[in-house]
Parts: structure tokens; C-alpha cells; sequence
């Protein structure tokens, strides 16, 4: 490692990404680092991600707080040499002078790491093989060694990367250990109620009430402070908050705008019978209770054969600079179908897309569908599956609605809507009957194709719906 001082610039995590919010530190300064250990939570327009470092050695600053939304290409962490003092780094001098071999042969160990690092710094993406990421300390050497077991401590590995240095306190948030400061609670002292003991935010509200409690005479009432009414100029209403416009959000309303803007959209729709899919389902259900594909996966399976048949719908409309200086426009076409499927989270709605759907049969479809659910709303989605899609279906049904007059996803030129399945009248041999019925509503983009091809591929979806067992026969 160079003896001068490396400074790590938060990469673009995505496809173009300009900025990243800070959620969350997984170091402090003092803390010894390896490469390729995760050093911060941050999320991104499209996913939650964590940052390793490609720098091995002592962390020297932070460049950011948590809630701070970051620039890419701006310094998000600095990193001293091994051995180097920094501020804040509660080893003295003196003591440093007097490390053992052992000491410095980890350092070097270090250094190896840090020369082998591949230089990716995107999660899963880095160098391989190097066991649990770690926040470590050289050990101080202060008393006759003691012997140990050659087995690590499951409970130590799991509280090993939480530790403020020369704690054993378990804390991973920086605004935790400022709140236990700024009202003098000693993290010593206070249990964790988190994973493995780790030091939450309610722990040191409960601490720090306990103290309130003992101290405050009984006598005297609690005085609560409340922000001076702002008044709307236009309504004149009290403004009761504000919210920042950040992170997925941000992303989602940028999106929005970008495709109601650009996009010229359509709109077309049918009621369709789904009596037969829901019979079928159930049939399949009672011989695999566990196996049966689900609703979604049957219609993502009409989709794709639907797009092959009407591949207009599953391309995408640029527009680029000729070499004359003016402007030149493109479809520009795609051999394969990456089916991307709206998805609600607690962080907002995201669309992860099945890579290849058009290879996948209803029972492939429905466990990438479920496995990309979970990891969605986890918030663990990479910004390659978050950003993929080729064409969207979106179950809006689920909300308890019959139809939208849905946003296309930009840059995408179409969207399909699925709305809840009732009990309607509905005419059977020309006998009044009641059937479950859906409605299926197709935004597209006029600039690729006429409403004769969207009408076409809304009819073939239909017609598979309302025929299933002819349709996956053929397929």
C-alpha cells in the first residue's frame, strides 16, 4: 500500500446513477479495514446497496453523514496507510512503536489483500475468497499472550463487524453512538435489543429516558417544544411537514415525468373471462398443492408468446444525433424478452424484470417472479434486475381495482394492466351466467406501432385467458 493517504470516490452503482443517499456506515474512524469489506449501506434510485472498500488500512474520515445524499464521483471515504495515526484514533503513539511481529505481519497480510483486490467495488463483484469482511483492530500488547482455540466464536464473528474500536458496545449506526454522546450514555452500559446485541436507536431513547427519569424532580412538568406554525401563502393552511423528495422516490417521479412527457401513449382495453385459468389453477393445485404456478406466472407465460407475435410492443423509441448535426430517431428491436413486473415495496415501487422470460415455462416464471418479489422488498435487488425490463405487466388487481390508465416505465414503449378478478354477468351459449372476470388494460406507445397491433396482442392475451389449456398446448 502507498504510505500516502487513499481516497475512495463513490462509484456509479448503476446504470448512469448521479447520486446515492447514505443510509448507513459499517465503519468508524479508527476502524481497520480489508479490501473489498462493506463499508456503507447506500441507496440508490433502483436498490439498496452495499459499498466495499477497494482500499485496505485505517479508515481516516468519513465523508458524509447518514441521510446525506452523496454525488457519484465525489469522496465518500478516506483511508490511511496501516500504522498511520488519524484523528480520532484512541491508540497512543507510543504503544503503536511498540506492536509485535505479529501485528506487522497482519498489516502486511493486509497489503497482499489490498494488491490482489480486483478494483470492482460493486457487492459480489469484488475479489473472491476472502472469507467474512471483518472490522478490526491490530491488537494492543499490553500482558502476557493467552492461549486460544483454533474455533472462532460464532457470536464474536457476528458482532466483530458492529463494534465501535476498542469496544465491545455493539453499534452500527453513527447518529446511535452521536445520540448516546450528546446525552453522555455510556454504550457499555446500555444492552442491545438488536441482532446479535447490536445497540439500537430505541435503546438509547430508553436510556436516555431511564437517566431523564432519575433526575428530573417529580414536581415539574414536562415542557414540549413545538416548531413554529408555518402558514401555506396559497391555501392558508398550517403546513404539517415536509418530505424531502430522495431515493426511489425521487427516481419513480423522475420517471414518471420523463414518460408522460416523451411518450405519446394509448390506451386500450377488454373484460376478459378468466373462469377456465381459475379452474385450471385449481386443478393443478389439488395434484401439487405446493407446485402450482401462480395466477401472474400463467399471464406472464401468454405475454411473452403474445410479444413474439407482436414484437412491435417489445422495443424501444431513441432518439440520437445524426452525423449531419440533426436529429435521427430509432426502434431499435430485441432478440429475447426481459419481462419486468411492478412490484410494491416499503421503499416505493420498483419494477424488477425476469431476465430471458420467454424461455422460462409458467413454473420457471413463478419462482424468478417470487424470488425477485422477496429480494425487492428487501430492498437487495441489484440495479441490473431493476432496471432490465423490456416490457411491464403490472398486477394492480391486487389493490382491489379493475383498471388504470397506467404510465408506460420509460424508456419502455408499453405496459400491461391486470385488474381484480370479480363474479359478473356474463353470457355463455346465450345463457346469463355468473363468470370471474378481469379487465386487461394495454398503454402503449403510438410512436411504434398502430392501435391494429396493440388491439392484436390485447386479443391474443385475452383469448389465452379465457382458453388456457388450447393456448399452453400450442406453446
Amino acid at each position: 500500500m502507498s504510505a500516502e493517504m487513499q481516497v475512495f470516490l463513490l462509484p456509479d452503482l448503476g446504470e448512469g446513477l448521479t447520486e446515492a443517499e447514505l443510509v448507513n456506515w459499517l465503519v468508524a474512524v479508527g476502524d481497520e479495514i480489508r479490501v473489498d469489506q462493506p463499508i456503507a449501506e447506500v441507496e440508490t434510485a433502483k436498490s439498496m446497496v452495499e459499498v466495499p472498500s477497494p482500499y485496505a488500512g485505517i479508515v481516516a474520515e468519513l465523508h458524509g453523514e447518514a441521510g446525506q445524499t452523496l454525488d457519484v464521483g465525489k469522496p465518500l471515504i478516506s483511508v490511511a496507510p496501516v500504522g498511520a495515526s488519524v484523528a480520532g484514533d484512541p491508540t497512543p503513539a507510543e504503544e503503536k512503536a511498540s506492536q509485535t511481529p505479529a501485528v506487522a505481519a497482519a498489516a502486511e497480510t493486509y497489503r497482499t489483500e489490498e494488491k490482489a483486490g480486483s478494483g470492482n467495488v460493486l457487492i459480489g463483484y469484488g475479489t473472491s475468497g476472502g472469507g467474512e469482511a471483518r472490522r478490526t483492530r491490530p491488537r494492543k500488547v499490553s500482558a502476557p499472550a493467552v492461549a486460544v482455540t483454533s474455533e472462532p466464536d460464532l457470536d464474536e464473528l457476528s458482532l466483530s463487524r458492529t463494534r465501535t474500536p476498542g469496544k465491545l458496545s455493539a453499534v452500527i449506526s453513527p447518529l446511535v453512538r452521536k445520540m448516546a454522546r450528546d446525552h453522555g450514555v455510556s454504550l457499555d452500559a446500555v444492552p442491545g435489543s438488536g441482532e446479535s446485541g447490536l445497540i439500537l436507536r430505541s435503546d438509547i431513547e430508553a436510556a436516555i429516558g431511564g437517566a431523564a427519569r432519575e433526575t428530573a424532580p417529580v414536581d415539574t412538568p414536562a415542557i414540549v417544544q413545538t416548531s413554529p406554525e408555518i402558514q401555506d401563502a396559497r391555501t392558508g393552511l398550517t403546513v404539517a411537514s415536509r418530505t424531502p423528495v430522495r431515493g426511489i422516490r425521487k427516481a419513480v417521479a423522475a420517471n414518471m415525468s420523463r414518460s408522460r412527457s416523451e411518450i405519446p401513449e394509448a390506451t386500450v382495453w377488454v373484460d376478459v373471462d378468466a373462469s377456465a385459468l381459475l379452474e385450471m389453477r385449481a386443478e393443478l393445485k389439488k395434484r401439487d398443492p405446493h407446485g402450482a404456478p401462480g395466477l401472474l406466472a400463467f399471464i406472464a407465460r401468454f405475454v411473452t408468446a403474445g410479444l413474439k407475435k407482436f414484437p412491435e410492443l417489445n422495443t424501444r423509441f431513441v432518439t440520437a444525433e445524426d452525423t449531419a448535426g440533426g436529429e435521427m430517431q430509432e426502434i431499435i428491436a430485441f432478440d429475447g424478452i426481459n419481462l419486468g413486473f411492478a412490484a410494491q415495496t416499503d421503499r416505493g415501487l420498483v419494477v424488477p424484470s425476469v431476465r430471458n422470460a420467454h424461455l422460462l415455462n409458467a413454473r420457471e416464471l413463478d419462482a424468478e417472479i417470487r424470488r425477485l418479489t422477496a429480494v425487492a422488498r428487501d430492498g437487495k435487488a441489484t440495479p441490473t434486475e431493476l432496471a432490465s425490463g423490456t416490457f411491464t405487466l403490472n398486477n394492480y388487481g391486487v389493490f382491489g381495482v379493475d383498471g388504470s390508465a397506467a404510465i408506460i416505465n420509460y424508456p419502455e414503449v408499453a405496459m400491461l394492466g391486470v385488474g381484480r378478478i370479480i363474479d359478473k354477468p356474463w353470457v355463455v351459449d346465450g345463457q346469463l351466467a355468473v363468470r370471474k372476470v378481469t379487465e386487461l388494460t394495454l398503454a402503449f406507445d403510438h410512436r411504434v406501432c398502430d392501435g391494429e397491433t396493440a388491439a392484436g396482442f390485447l386479443r391474443y392475451v385475452a383469448d389465452a385467458i379465457e382458453n388456457p389449456g388450447t393456448v399452453l398446448a400450442d406453446l
